[in-house]
């Protein structure tokens, strides 16, 4: 290694121990001044690997569009309902921030947040309805036989995960046994399986999306093709902006982040997952507008798109 590279490296290392303390620093700034900030208005609910991070860093290119202050996901009410909402309000920006943007460029401003695990937790979608009652829900969805598999390489490059794909599919139901009960009894039960190795089930959308449209009711989701928004970005871009009442004031650049390489799925083990996700896929037609688009088109493997 060079000595550049090792400086380099050591940096990092400097950088990654005192993230910890930066947050903390930044909580009790945003807490201090948190009657003075915003709640958000917007919500990327999920789905896990589905194009959420691409969605992300698209909607952050507009000046009226913000997000939280120090984390692009703050997972309040899935893993942090252990604080109250005067620590979630602390992440987000300033009132007069938005009132600023707004004098700028004549467009009403917005400001959210994405944490792609609050669709699937058993508490999460309660709670938002709760404590958010006019906050609006972006969801993406992709196909389930790929993101299964893509979510299986990305909990296994994260240490998450140890057996194969196949492996891990058939110990999920295993796995998962008990779970939900057990997060539902206790508020703060934390499931490894259920965050990390629920690769079939994460990927029944609609079961998800049915619940929380009986919560906040179905106009106030949106619920995006991540397939057609990597064909036809500006025109899926262009009706989730509209969709939220405001529009574009840059152009923004789209690409897809978080892709990882995956290993050859066996034909028998993606006609069982084809078979499985089949009835959940029909019933995305009405949440789409369209049948979903790797319905109509051959199967084909995608570039990895989400986050965790």
């Amino acid at each position: 290694m060079s000595v550049r590279a090792a400086q380099a490296g050591g940096h990092g290392n400097r950088r990654d121990k005192a993230r910890p303390w930066l947050l903390k620093g930044a909580d009790l700034v945003g807490r201090t001044t948190g009657r003075l900030r915003v709640l958000p208005d917007l919500l990327i609910c999920g789905g896990q690997r589905c194009g959420t991070t691409s969605m992300y860093k698209a909607l952050v290119q507009q000046p009226t569009v913000f997000r939280p202050v120090w984390r692009k996901g703050v997972h309040y009410f899935d893993v942090a309902y252990d604080h109250d909402l005067s620590w979630y309000r602390a992440h987000f920006p300033l009132k007069a921030q938005l009132d600023l943007a707004e004098r700028r460029h004549g467009v009403r401003p917005i400001a959210f947040e994405s944490s792609p695990y609050y669709l699937f937790h058993p508490r999460a979608l309660d709670r938002i309805a709760s404590d958010l009652p006019e906050v609006r829900v972006l969801v993406l969805v992709r196909d389930p036989v790929e993101r299964a598999q893509s979510a299986h390489a990305h909990e296994l490059a994260r240490g998450f995960e140890t057996l194969d794909f196949v492996s891990a599919l058939n110990a999920e139901e295993d796995r998962l046994r008990g779970e939900h009960e057990r997060m539902n009894r206790d508020p703060n039960y934390v499931s490894r399986a259920h965050r990390h190795q629920a690769y079939r089930t994460r990927g029944e959308y609609v079961r998800q999306l049915d619940r929380l449209g009986q919560l906040i009711g179905r106009e106030r989701i949106k619920v995006v093709d991540s397939h057609r928004f990597f064909a036809e970005p500006e025109t899926v871009y262009e009706d989730v902006l509209t969709w939220l009442g405001t529009t574009a004031v840059r152009t923004p650049q789209f690409d897809q982040h978080n892709a990882r390489d995956r290993s050859h799925m066996p034909s028998n083990v993606r006609r069982e997952l084809e078979d499985h996700f089949a009835p959940y896929d029909a019933r995305l037609e009405p949440w789409l507008g369209h049948v979903p688009t790797w319905r109509t088109t051959q199967r084909t493997s995608m570039i990895d798109v989400g986050t965790p």
